[in-house]
């Protein structure tokens, strides 16, 4: 009976899962059986190893699902400790600057879906007030008045004379026949006439047409810049030449392709052997105005490419000739009575109106031009050089602008004005502020010239760039430099349009009415 109560010593028994390629063994043990249990444990630890080795070797085959399995334990572990209770973490908005998000792929879209309805609106309403102004036969008549007179061709085709006087006055430089005193006082009557004869063209010969006068003088600007800067080229070959003059030999313009193996081979050409007519011609009709000996060369000319870029050329210049007669035309002519009547409010409004058109206009000019119509040209003459243009779209200094949309003129400019002025001592404020100033007279020559008025609003519209330059690279930085570059280029330029268009309708249409 006594016996019966008295209670046995409790053994807790522990439960030990081996887990095999084929099944589960449970072991028990109580306190009783120590040694049974230590050779089990050391039988388990041995069968543990070789699965684990085992499962390592077929990780290894799978691809490491062990790992996962690990990171499962230890989010196991954080949320048995809470977390799975919790959808909270710290992170910042999508929008916020610190986010570090920059994936704005959709508003981009959405941006341009709502810029395409706001202007399809806008295109309607004209249709709607004006309709159909698009006549082809009125912008034939803007390059000729008289059918039997082409004073701008006539212009065009009389520079050859100029060419050939720069290409003749370095042949003498090169052998000698001339000093360089005598030879740069010869270039500097030719260039000096460039810019003088179609001035005196157009104010004089009554033929010449606005449209026609612009196309001349900016073929005449063009040639200006370019035998500039051959005549600053070959000076510096002859500064540099050590041996005498090698006999004429064609330029790698116009290489002599010789053949080797089946591949061609181009030869290298050097001072003077680069003066010839052909090297000559071929330099005046690249999409370049820096000269060089030795231009880079594209391999072949790319047939389906060149056939797209004369497309976008043929399409985009007959979209360029509708959006003025149909879109700028009519919003200019209604911009003439707030200007008369001084109505400053009806002013700006007509002023932001205009800023549309005359925005979209010069976007598309510039991808007709800088895009299409030089990828044209340099893919028919196999001009290797295609950097015609940069990303001056993510300009966030106006500096950064000028510098990056006009790739040919911003090379001509640090070549043969800005540096040359930097290794004469002068400072770099003041050289860039003198590139502004040339570049504000170009501005201005090739549209007071061909409107016959000079109301220099297209070089005070220049020369305003360096203070704002200067206000933009202080005080805006970023996205806001960005947008001060944007708006400069939005509202600016229709200013300018609307105020040479007021003083020529004043001039040459109000005043003769009253007359």
């Amino acid at each position: 009976m006594g016996d019966k109560y008295v209670r046995a010593p409790i053994s807790r028994k522990r439960r030990t899962t081996i887990s095999g390629g084929t099944g589960v063994v449970t072991l028990k043990a109580g306190n009783g059986s120590r040694s049974a249990a230590g050779d089990n444990n050391m039988t388990l630890a041995d069968g543990n190893r070789k699965n684990s080795s085992r499962r390592k070797e077929e990780d290894k085959q799978r691809g490491s699902p062990t790992k996962d399995k690990d990171r499962g334990k230890e989010r196991g572990r954080h949320e048995g400790s809470g977390d799975e209770l919790s959808c909270h973490k710290l992170q910042e908005s999508l929008l916020s600057s610190a986010s570090g998000y920059s994936n704005y792929r959709g508003i981009l879209n959405w941006c341009v879906v709502m810029l395409i309805l706001s202007n399809a609106r806008l295109f309607l309403e004209n249709l709607i007030k004006y309709g159909i102004l698009v006549d082809p036969i009125q912008v034939i008549s803007l390059f000729l008045k008289d059918p039997y007179s082409w004073p701008a061709l006539c212009l065009i085709i009389f520079s050859n004379v100029f060419i050939m006087a720069a290409l003749y006055t370095e042949r003498r430089l090169s052998v000698g026949t001339f000093g360089e005193r005598l030879g740069t006082f010869l270039h500097l009557i030719n260039l000096s006439t460039i810019l003088c004869l179609p001035v005196a063209t157009v104010l004089f010969v009554s033929s010449m047409t606005p449209v026609g006068a612009v196309f001349a003088l900016a073929v005449y600007t063009i040639l200006f810049l370019k035998l500039y800067s051959y005549k600053d080229v070959n000076r510096w070959c002859r500064d540099i030449r050590q041996a005498r003059a090698r006999t004429l030999a064609r330029s790698l313009s116009c290489p002599t392709v010789q053949r080797f193996n089946g591949s061609a081979v181009q030869t290298q050409v050097s001072y003077p052997g680069n003066l010839t007519h052909r090297d000559m011609y071929y330099f005046i009709f690249a999409p370049t105005l820096c000269y060089e000996l030795n231009f880079p060369r594209s391999p072949r000319i790319r047939k389906r490419f060149l056939l797209r870029r004369l497309f976008e050329m043929v399409f985009l210049m007959q979209l360029l000739v509708g959006l003025i007669q149909q879109w700028m035309v009519p919003t200019i002519q209604n911009s003439m009575k707030p200007f008369q009547d001084m109505d400053f409010s009806r002013m700006i409004e007509r002023l932001l109106k205009l800023a549309v058109p005359n925005h979209l206009i010069w976007l598309i000019f510039f991808y007709w031009f800088f895009h299409s119509s030089m990828n044209f040209v340099a893919e028919l003459m196999q001009f290797g050089d295609r950097e015609f243009y940069r990303d001056w779209w993510n300009s966030e200094t106006v500096t950064y602008f000028w510098a990056n949309w006009n790739i040919p003129v911003h090379k001509w400019c640090l070549r043969h004005f800005y540096k040359p002025m930097l290794k004469r001592g002068v400072s770099k404020r003041v050289a860039q502020a003198a590139v502004f100033l040339v570049s504000a007279f170009f501005h201005e020559y090739l549209v007071s010239v061909p409107l016959k008025m000079f109301r220099l609003w297209a070089f005070m519209g220049m020369m305003v760039q360096v203070p704002l330059a200067w206000f933009v690279g202080q005080f805006l930085r970023g996205n806001y430099g960005n947008a001060a570059v944007w708006i400069s280029l939005i509202i600016g330029q229709p200013i300018a349009v609307l105020m040479y268009v007021h003083d020529y309708y004043v001039l040459h249409v109000q005043g003769p009415s009253a007359g």
